[in-house]
Parts: C-alpha cells; sequence; structure tokens
C-alpha cells in the first residue's frame, strides 16, 4: 500500500529538482535538447563528430547570447548569501584577422535571459550606455577580452576581468596561467586555440577565482582571486550562460564544452575528446589571412582602429552645449573629465545614493584635486534652463560652513552637480551607525558642528545678495570636513528670492520630522521653516536619536521634540542626552542647545528665533528666554470644564523649573489658560 505514495513522494522530488537544477555537464551540446537558449546570432554547429557552440561568427557588429534555460537558485532567500559555484569551460576565438580580435567574450550571470538592449562592439552584448553601471542591472561577469576599450580603462588587447553590473572591470590581468614551479605562462586568446576557464566562488570567504590553462588540468593559482560578496549582486533565481559581439573587426567565438555546480567544484572537461575550435578554411578567410600578413596592411588598420575608437569614444562623450549654457558661467566641466574623475561612475566609488541622485567619489585628472559628483535624473518641473541657472546661481555662494558647489555639468537628461569632498562623509553616520563610522562624536565636536551649521545658515538667510531657503537641513545633508567641522550641503531644494519679497507657495517637500507643521496647512516657505528644521537637527546632535522612530513595542512612532518635552517636565531632562556621550560634556551648553532646539521646534513660527538671534545664543552673548510655550498644551479645556490645576504643574525635585499658568479672557467672556514651561536653570 506503502509504494505507491512513495513512487509519487520520489517523483514530487525529482519533479523539484529538476526545475532548481544545481549541476549539469555539456561535453557535447547535441545533447543538450532545449536546455540552451541561444539568441541572435548564436547557433549550434557540427565540428569534428561533435556539436559546439558558435556564438559569434566574422560578421560585423553581431551580438550572440547562450543561456542555459531554467533558473538557478543561487539564494536560499530574497534576502539570503549567494552559496558558492563553479563552473568549467572551453572556449575558443578564432578572429578574422589573425593579429586582431573583435570583440570577445563573456561568462555571464544575469537575472534574465533576455538582454536585448546590449550593444554588440566593446559593449559585448551585456549594455549600453543607458544601463552601463546601473546597481538594478544584476548581472555579473567574467570577460574574455580581446579588444583593448580605452573607454572601459582596459589594460591590453588580451585580458580576463570580473565585471559587476558594468564592463569597467572590478579586477582584470593579462590572459595568462600558472606552472606548478609559480611560472606564469602568457596566453594569446587571438591564436584559435583552446582554452579551458574555472570560475569559483566561496560563499564564507566570498572569494572569486578565475583560472585558465590550455591544458584539461587546473592550475593551483588562480589568475584572478577577487573578495567582493556577490549577495549585492546576484538575486535569489539568475540564468547561467554566455555572451560575446563583433566589432567594425570580427572573431567567430565558441564554447565546446561547459559543466556548472551549485554543490561542489564542477566536473572537470576532458580536452583530448574536446574539438579544437574551427579555424575558417572558406577562401574569404584565406584571403584575409593573408593580407593580415602584411606588415603595411596591418599597421594600416590598427591605425585606423584606434583612430575608430577614439572618434567613437569622443562622439559619444561629446558635450552638446546650447547657446543659453555658455551665458551661466565659468564652472560647467566636460563630461569626459567627470567621467575619468570618477573612474567610468563605477560601484566602487559610489559614496552615497538618495531620492535625488547618486554620490560619486572623483579625482580631477589634471590637478589632482578630490571631489564628490552628484549625478541625478532632472524630472523637475522648471525647465531645465531655470533649474541650471539656478544651481549656478547658488554656486555663487562662499561660506567656510558650506558645502562648495564648484561646478556642473548637463549631459542628455543628467545633471551632474561637483561638490568639495568630505572626506569624512555625513553627520546622520556619526549620530546613529557608530559601527560604520568607526567614531563616536565627542561634546565639543557636536557642538562646533552645530555652530558651525548655524553659521552657515545665517548666510544664506541674511548674509548674502539673495534669500536662500535651503528646504532640507537634516542630519545627513550635514557633512564633515578633515577637521570634523560641519558643513551645510545638499542644495537640490534649495529657493532663492530677493531680500523682502515672499518666495510664494510650493510643493511639499523634504523629509518627515524636519518639515515645519505650517508648511501641510500653507504651503508658504520662509526662513522660519529652515529653523524648524535646525531645531530638529540640534535635538538629534544632543540625543543621538532621529526626529522620528520607532522605539516602543508596539511600533508606535516617537516624535523626539514631543519626548523631550515630556523629559522636561517629568524633571528627567538628563534623560534625553546621548548615552554614547557617557556623562562627558558641558552641562550647561548641553541645556542650551535642548532649550534652543525646543524654541526653533515651536508650532508657531511666530515663537521660533531667526538665524541671527540663534548664533547670539551659542556664543553666549545673550541668554535664553526663561519660560517656552508648551506646543501639547494649546487647548486646557475639556468638555468645556477647566482642568485642575494640578494637572499641569510638575514637581521639578531640587530643580526650580515649573509650569505657570496665566488665565486670560477671549471677547465673548469665555475664561481660558494659556501654559508656558519654565525652563530652569536660566541659561
Amino acid at each position: 500500500m506503502l509504494k505507491p505514495f512513495l513512487a509519487i513522494f520520489l517523483c514530487s522530488i525529482l519533479t523539484l529538482t529538476s526545475s532548481q537544477p544545481t549541476e549539469f555537464l555539456y561535453q557535447d551540446f547535441s545533447k543538450a535538447g532545449n536546455n540552451i537558449i541561444l539568441q541572435n546570432s548564436a547557433k549550434l554547429i557540427n565540428h569534428e563528430k561533435s556539436t559546439i557552440i558558435q556564438l559569434t561568427n566574422t560578421t560585423s557588429r553581431v551580438i550572440g547570447h547562450a543561456f542555459y534555460s531554467s533558473p538557478i537558485k543561487f539564494k536560499t532567500s530574497p534576502n539570503g548569501t549567494v552559496s558558492s559555484f563553479s563552473t568549467t569551460f572551453t572556449l575558443g576565438t578564432v578572429p578574422e584577422f589573425k593579429t586582431l580580435g573583435g570583440h570577445g567574450m563573456a561568462f555571464v550571470i544575469s537575472p534574465s535571459t533576455n538582454l536585448q538592449s546590449g550593444l554588440p562592439s566593446q559593449f559585448l552584448g551585456l549594455f549600453s550606455n543607458s544601463n552601463l553601471g546601473n546597481s538594478t542591472n544584476h548581472i555579473f561577469a567574467v570577460e574574455f577580452d580581446t579588444v583593448q576599450d580605452f573607454e572601459f580603462l582596459d589594460i591590453n588587447d588580451h585580458h580576463i576581468g570580473i565585471n559587476l553590473n558594468t564592463l569597467i572591470s572590478n579586477f582584470s590581468a593579462p590572459a595568462a596561467y600558472f606552472l606548478e614551479n609559480s611560472t606564469k605562462v602568457n596566453l594569446t586568446m587571438k591564436d584559435g586555440h583552446t582554452i579551458q576557464a574555472w570560475i569559483d566562488y566561496n560563499s564564507k570567504t566570498h572569494v572569486i577565482n578565475v583560472t585558465i590553462s590550455p591544458f584539461p588540468t587546473k592550475p593551483t593559482i588562480p589568475l584572478l582571486s577577487y573578495k567582493y560578496d556577490l549577495s549585492q549582486i546576484l538575486e535569489e533565481n539568475m540564468y547561467v550562460g554566455f555572451s560575446a559581439a563583433t566589432g567594425l573587426l570580427a572573431s567567430s567565438h565558441y564554447v565546446l564544452g561547459w559543466s556548472f555546480n551549485m554543490s561542489g567544484p564542477s566536473l572537470s572537461l576532458p580536452m583530448p575528446s574536446l574539438p579544437p575550435p574551427p579555424n575558417s578554411s572558406s577562401k574569404k578567410h584565406k584571403a584575409t589571412l593573408a593580407i593580415a600578413l602584411s606588415s603595411s596592411i596591418s599597421i594600416f588598420l590598427a591605425l585606423v582602429f584606434v583612430i575608430s575608437i577614439y572618434v567613437v569614444v569622443r562622439i559619444k562623450d561629446r558635450d552638446v552645449i546650447e547657446d543659453w549654457e555658455l551665458t551661466i558661467g565659468p564652472n560647467r566641466f566636460p563630461y569626459h573629465d567627470l567621467r575619468e574623475a570618477t573612474k567610468g561612475f563605477r560601484e566602487k566609488e559610489l559614496l552615497g545614493r538618495g531620492g535625488f541622485g547618486r554620490v560619486y567619489k572623483g579625482t580631477l585628472p589634471k590637478t589632482n584635486t578630490q571631489i564628490a559628483v552628484k549625478r541625478i535624473s532632472h524630472e523637475s518641473k522648471q525647465g531645465i534652463q531655470e533649474f541650471v541657472a539656478e544651481i549656478a546661481s547658488i554656486g555663487k555662494l562662499r561660506h567656510r560652513n558650506l558645502v562648495q558647489l564648484i561646478g556642473w555639468c548637463r549631459r542628455r537628461g543628467d545633471l551632474l552637480l561637483v561638490y568639495d569632498y568630505m572626506p569624512y562623509g555625513s553627520l546622520d553616520k556619526y549620530l546613529f551607525d557608530q559601527e560604520k563610522a568607526g567614531h563616536i562624536l565627542n561634546w565639543e565636536q557636536r557642538f562646533r558642528i552645530i555652530k558651525g551649521v548655524a553659521s552657515g545658515l545665517f548666510y544664506l538667510h541674511e548674509g548674502w545678495e539673495k534669500v536662500v531657503i535651503h528646504r532640507d537641513v537634516k542630519a545627513s545633508n550635514v557633512l564633515l570636513d578633515g577637521d570634523f567641522n560641519g558643513r551645510l550641503g545638499d542644495f537640490g531644494l534649495a529657493r532663492l528670492h530677493d531680500h523682502g519679497a515672499a518666495l510664494g507657495t510650493t510643493r511639499l517637500v523634504g523629509t518627515l520630522g524636519y518639515i515645519a507643521p505650517e508648511l501641510s496647512r500653507t504651503g508658504h516657505v520662509t526662513t522660519s521653516s529652515d529653523v524648524f528644521a535646525f531645531g530638529a537637527l540640534l535635538l538629534e546632535v544632543v540625543c543621538g536619536r532621529r526626529p522620528i522612530e520607532n522605539r516602543s513595542k508596539n511600533d508606535q512612532e516617537i516624535v523626539l521634540v514631543d519626548w523631550v518635552w515630556m523629559k522636561w517636565n517629568e524633571g528627567k531632562v538628563m534623560e534625553v542626552i546621548d548615552p554614547k556621550l557617557k556623562g562627558k560634556y558641558d552641562e550647561k551648553e548641553v541645556l542650551m542647545v535642548i532649550k534652543l532646539g525646543l524654541m526653533c521646534s515651536s508650532d508657531d513660527p511666530k515663537l521660533r528665533p531667526n538665524m541671527r538671534l540663534v548664533i547670539r545664543y551659542l556664543d553666549g552673548e545673550i541668554s535664553l528666554p526663561e519660560v517656552l510655550r508648551a506646543p501639547f498644551m494649546d487647548d486646557l479645556r475639556i468638555n468645556g470644564d477647566e482642568p485642575p490645576i494640578e494637572d499641569y504643574v510638575y514637581s521639578f525635585g531640587t530643580s526650580s523649573s515649573g509650569i505657570s499658568l496665566h488665565s486670560y479672557s477671549t471677547g465673548n467672556g469665555i475664561k481660558g489658560y494659556s501654559t508656558y514651561a519654565s525652563l530652569s536653570p536660566t541659561i
């Protein structure tokens, strides 16, 4: 009775296993059937009693793709780590002209078999200008490149490279293999000989090893060994395969055998039983080969090729400058310079990303100056001309506590903003992620940062030829220079207007917790809106907590300013101070900053101080007021009854702090109360 059920169970297991393959071996692709997907110029050909994959032929500017048809499970869950894997394959490249390859091939792990956006030539059928370097590609590739592409910083015309979402190799080396005595032997991939390649990934060490050899035995020393956690690139289910492309010059690219394994080393391919790649014996090939052997023609073709590549790169990177851009100012950078400075905007140079774009670290080649380049797509409702003009105006700002915008560039729909490079990054990292920052800011540093940001805001509001409203003051937009001085940056939301003129209404933008409450009602931005955000920043710096965060067991949001008010009224104000300071701070300064943060965070913009007054408070020129309005006690009437006074008067122990009630009467004779919190000791 159990046998039928056992058979059904085993059948289910086999079906599940077949839907998620972990291992396969093809010494002859005639047995592959529907397991191999061939696209574009790729096809199966019979050669010496065997069937091999031909990815490309000697036709110019074609692409060939070959993928294993079933997705392979690289992760146990969407957010898990990539498992170890191993693959072995034999490849052959037969160029149309003996010494000139065109262009190369790659082993690919991709989330899809559809790479139709890939271009031929130097893009190897993988990427295009529009998606090169995008983290959303989720593509891992090992390239076997036979053309030196200066655009992608190739080291020579016969190299092997490890690529992550781009064609600028994260690590590459000239094609070579190692003998048992560690002697390195160079290989030329364009000589038509069969080469075997091994690619291994260790999930524990995160090391990617790439090994090649013209012999069936795997060398003990890999050619490439690169440490990178592929969990950041690969998704749960991925496709494995090959991609190749030709350019102005062409090569026939072949895969003669292939094995893959997710549960251990991939099976070896006995090269003596594998056919060598076809060497074209057609009259056309013999004629071209004879031409290639002529030194004068070879030199001429090489020159034509180099010039063609140079022209293509220059045309692709050329700046189309409209007449109005010439009136903006002299700080317009050539796109080519910024691309070179950031090494092609590669992931390794990425400093951070946000809602308005990515920021890359760069070094200007001519001056060796370090810069930060923000790359954003223009989606403003303004015309791009007005937007750039406004950015250029902000670029005229000069203050030691502002991140200097030193230039810009426009290329199609992209805007590139060039800033001073801040080596210590943003303030929020040091307040909320000490493990990543590797440093805890002491109180002296925090107080200096606060005063610096206040000085920068005062300059924006009153010290320049126009009034600049930043609209996005927050810890992540405060950057730290080499001396841990605070500089306010990211003027992507800033708005300018003349002194004495109103800016008018605008759409609600900014970050929750820093947005002044009146903006949601009126949409009318003022310098007081920036003051409100600065108040939230003051409390962040003192408390080491975000303006809004989940801290309670039932995941209710805690608003920082309300929590600080509550601690004041409980007489426990010292409990709000960041415990990471370990009690090492100036108590008078800390209490003054807390009180100033509450003043700036007032719901009523009329009760907030301007930045001129804030600076005087911080410099100790004047003392803070004795009492502040408690924002959460605006309405003391419950069902028309007057509440008992003892409900709103709190004991502060030895402190003289308290709540004082002041009666008032309205025009219709109704009596009420206004409530103020006396925050002592007097600062």
